[in-house]
């Protein structure tokens, strides 16, 4: 990542899951900041910074977005398909970070084009060795492609 700080958007319900997401990240010293909504619909607000998401200094664009499937108000397959219609939004990686592991919900995800799918496992070890994993991938060995600006694809 160039020495800029990893900014996850974690899109999470369940305020336990958040919770223990948060804490691995700390305690695995994943991420600097971790960007917390509860529902699909302010998720699509902070992405497009409107409503109460509005300033892009306090509401920063990801570098990564942490997307739980089964949300309130929007879905998260209904989120992950406007964020990679968006020209804007489409080149941040999307991990579904769900406790789902029905082939239908990974299949409507990859028809979306997420980037990975990954079932939350129960146990507490399990789930912050794959939180470690996680972080280390995105913050060591992930590249990106230049911004959209910089592209002609454009």
């Amino acid at each position: 990542m160039d020495g800029e700080p990893l900014i996850i958007l974690l899109v999470e319900d369940n305020p336990d899951h958040a919770e223990l997401i948060t804490r691995s990240f700390e305690e695995h010293r994943v991420v600097n900041r971790i960007f917390h909504v509860a529902d699909g619909e302010a998720a699509l607000d902070y992405l497009f910074q409107r409503n109460a998401y509005a300033d892009p200094s306090s509401c920063p664009r990801p570098h990564v977005i942490l997307l739980d499937l089964r949300l309130p108000k929007v879905d998260g397959l209904e989120v992950l398909k406007e964020i990679k219609a968006s020209g804007e939004l489409r080149r941040i990686p999307v991990v579904a970070l769900t406790t789902s592991e029905s082939e239908r919900d990974m299949t409507g995800a990859y028809n979306r084009h997420v980037n990975s799918y990954l079932v939350k496992p129960v146990d507490f070890d399990k789930f912050g060795k794959l939180m470690d994993d996680l972080g280390f991938y995105w913050l060591a060995w992930n590249r990106k492609p230049p911004s959209e600006a910089d592209d002609d694809e454009g």
